[in-house]
């Protein structure tokens, strides 16, 4: 008899390429195929790739001369968000077999007939259009946590952004089958769970382009709530006009949902946001902010910020930056803006500079940790409840309180994937925070 034959994945960007990573390794699994680390010998490699930013579409070619090395005859493919953008672009890499689109990319087994080396990628890719139908999807990878996709698509037109032309029209899963896939999920003995999407506030838009809404996020949170066997959801990101007083109140009272929230800002200015046809202004970010602090005052509150965009002037980043060092906020994710092909704000004028682009992305960063530190002080003191990982990194076992703090001790391998009510104690040197155990402070 033949060895099944192996398969290895890469996944480039968010959370939700990830829960469809898992979602299409179970499809190879359930084809007999034995799923591989990425940096060992397989017949396939597939990669699962970014388009968000410029570097995820450099780092493509990076893995597939990672994938070669492994093995020189593997068979290579690409799926995701920059197989549906430039599929030619990544069928001309040397090394690629195949490209498949944002339709195609759940029937890749349909595609995987031969796995003998092509001369030139072949693509399969649909008009975006085409991608009128939802596939729901979630992680099983890590045993501690689950990423479980509700919703895929925008129907947003920020000026920067090239997600609606990778992932087509807003659309949902139904209520009934996200909840089976909690319970699921829950049922391998996963402790946490991750709401994902595009635009998951956006939650309820059916399929075909129907945008009648069946089921709020609201209704989906609450519904979420009730399943049995589910430690803690978190929602990974949601925009700050549909993160509505109604989802921030329930979520302070709730059973499993966690004390934190990611919102997008992308700039502190007003001018920078109708450039960027956000669909907000600042004054309301405010708001949402002092809304989650007032009913939840140790939440954790992440922000995405965008920085170099075209008209940024010095005053409009100054305006940021003061902005969101005022803001009580606790971490920044920040992203340098880079111009996407068949984007508005690529043809706009008043062009930042790479430079200076460079300057104001390490003048946020710095202010992040900052913002960092200073959250974690704040909670030094407290009684948290720690979801430990599973990884020994250098000797240390990792985890997460339920407001997002991360922590450390000594490996224990009998702390994997448990929660462990804990009182925070100090900060290392490496800006991870050290606690006592309840049985250790009570001796």
């Amino acid at each position: 008899m033949d060895s099944p034959k192996k398969v290895a994945f890469y996944t480039l960007g968010c959370k939700l390429n990830f829960s469809e990573t898992s979602t299409i390794a179970r499809s190879f699994e359930n084809e007999g195929f034995d799923r591989v680390d990425f940096s060992e010998k397989a017949d396939i490699y597939v990669i699962n790739t970014c388009s968000v930013t410029e570097n995820a579409d450099k780092r493509f070619k990076t893995i597939v001369k990672q994938a070669q090395k492994a093995n020189p005859k593997a068979f290579v493919a690409a799926v995701g968000c920059y197989a549906q953008l430039k599929p030619h672009e990544l069928a001309d890499v040397d090394g690629v077999d195949l490209v498949l689109g944002a339709t195609e990319k759940f029937k890749i087994t349909d595609y995987i007939n031969d796995l003998s080396k092509n001369d030139f990628g072949e693509v399969h890719s649909c008009e975006i259009e085409e991608a009128d139908f939802y596939v729901g999807s979630y992680s099983l990878g890590d045993r501690t946590r689950a990423f479980l996709k509700v919703q895929d698509g925008c129907d947003y037109k920020c000026t920067y952004c090239t997600i609606p032309l990778a992932r087509g029209i807003s659309r949902s899963d139904t209520l009934e089958n996200v909840l089976k896939n909690a319970s699921d999920i829950s049922q391998q003995g996963i402790k946490e769970i991750v709401l994902t999407g595009v635009n998951i506030g956006d939650y309820g838009k059916g399929e075909f382009g129907n945008k009648k809404h069946e089921h709020t996020f609201f209704e989906l949170v609450q519904a979420l709530d009730e399943v049995e066997g589910i430690e803690r959801l978190r929602i990974s990101s949601i925009e700050p006009n549909l993160l509505r007083d109604e989802i921030i109140e329930f979520v302070s009272r709730s059973r499993t949902f966690v004390p934190h929230f990611h919102i997008p800002l992308q700039s502190g200015s007003n001018d920078v946001l109708k450039l960027m046809r956000r669909r907000y202004m600042r004054e309301l970010y405010v708001e949402r902010v002092g809304r989650i602090r007032e009913l939840m005052p140790d939440a954790c509150i992440g922000v995405d910020v965008i920085v170099g965009f075209p008209g940024e002037t010095d005053d409009r980043f100054l305006e940021t930056y003061n902005f969101l060092n005022q803001l009580d906020v606790s971490y920044l994710h920040v992203f340098t803006y880079s111009e996407r092909d068949n984007t508005p704000a690529a043809e706009m004028k008043d062009v930042v500079s790479q430079k200076v682009r460079n300057k104001r992305s390490k003048m946020l960063r710095g202010l992040s940790v900052k913002k960092r530190r200073a959250f974690y002080e704040s909670q030094i003191g407290t009684t948290r409840t720690v979801l430990f990982e599973g990884e020994n990194k250098l000797g240390y076992i990792h985890g997460f309180t339920e407001n997002y703090v991360k922590v450390k001790a000594p490996w224990n391998p009998e702390w994997v994937n448990t929660l462990q009510e804990v009182i925070l104690s100090g900060i290392d040197a490496d800006g991870l925070v050290r606690f006592k155990t309840i049985q250790e402070v009570s001796v």
